[in-house]
């Protein structure tokens, strides 16, 4: 039965899983961002998401757990909204880095922060946050002047043990190049969480104004990684004859840091209105692989803001990925 909390539009999400986190309860971890359902337009969620939280034992059956982190006092650099992060786990303790916005900039500047928990629950910010802001040695800086296609968000933290280095992926945008086509996935790495040294982008730039939500796994040896977009570059719909989409795509790579590349143009889940968007890999308790996405439109065309139940995902010989996306969604919600 697929999750949509009452009171709450759901939207971006991160998860933890049994196997990362030593729990008896073998408990997944859903967090997601939200807003009240009663707001008289959803678009205004963005200036006053927080995090919620959910936990589940088959990523079907979710239980409602609050608020886990609000937006910052009054005059601190989170203060106004928060949006997409991710958890990793070091040493029994949940590091969740996240994207904020402060009310003292008109514009959506977007910094990187940081909350640490010892169950998963109660979340601390750390108190040298913001982490760090843009670096514009590879990366485009942002302006406070301007609201469109601002782009340093929505952290993914992943651990390599080749090297006992954390990298972290991240939303960005190229400082070269065509405005319309300078969405890239961005790279830092650290080996305490903490301080943070960036490196050039893992995909190339032409073919998004914005790449979203990122997130990397390995499957059979290869590295994928998801993101989502909705701006296609006037580059890209040249190539495509036209033909845009919107919702959750992939690049794969031979190694973690990239660099990505493409296997193929056709998106992983996505259609003309992004009916389900920021799609994520998840392994179940068994070990099948699956894709859960949060759905924004109904059949009759309203906001909806639920997480969908999860789909098989179909490994092809090539490496390119298939899911059927019937399995996302059910008459059924509670």
């Amino acid at each position: 039965m697929v999750f949509i909390p009452e009171e709450y539009y759901l939207w971006d999400f991160w998860l933890v899983s049994p196997h990362e986190w030593s729990d008896a309860r073998a408990l997944y971890h859903l967090y997601y961002l939200q807003a009240p359902r009663a707001l008289p337009d959803p678009s205004l969620r963005h200036s006053m998401a927080t995090v919620g939280h959910a936990v589940s034992r088959d990523l079907r059956q979710w239980e409602h757990q609050g608020t886990v982190l609000a937006v910052g006092v009054p005059g601190s650099w989170d203060d106004r909204a928060i949006w997409t992060g991710s958890v990793t786990i070091k040493n029994d303790l949940g590091y969740m880095f996240y994207t904020a916005l402060s009310r003292d900039e008109k514009v959506p500047v977007q910094r990187i922060g940081l909350a640490i928990s010892s169950d998963l629950v109660h979340w601390q910010r750390h108190p040298n946050n913001p982490l760090f802001e843009v670096d514009t040695r590879w990366y485009e800086p942002q302006n406070t002047e301007q609201w469109d296609a601002q782009t340093w968000r929505d952290p993914c933290v992943v651990y390599s043990s080749d090297d006992e280095t954390y990298y972290m992926f991240l939303a960005a945008r190229a400082n070269t190049g065509p405005l319309d086509g300078r969405g890239v996935i961005g790279l830092a790495r650290s080996t305490d969480l903490l301080s943070w040294e960036f490196l050039p982008p893992v995909s190339m730039p032409g073919d998004f104004t914005e790449m979203e939500v990122p997130q990397v796994m390995v499957v059979n040896n290869l590295f994928y990684l998801l993101f989502c977009a909705t701006r296609h570059s006037a580059t890209r719909l040249a190539r495509q004859e036209g033909k845009s989409w919107s919702g959750t795509h992939y690049l794969v790579a031979d190694k973690l840091t990239g660099p990505y590349r493409s296997l193929t143009d056709e998106p992983l889940v996505a259609d003309a209105t992004g009916t389900y968007y920021a799609g994520k890999l998840v392994r179940e308790s068994a070990g099948a692989l699956s894709f859960i996405a949060w759905r924004q439109w109904d059949k009759d065309g309203n906001f909806c803001g639920g997480l969908s139940d999860p789909a098989k995902v179909y490994v092809l010989p090539d490496g390119r990925l298939k899911v059927d996306a019937q399995q996302l969604w059910s008459d059924q919600t509670r």
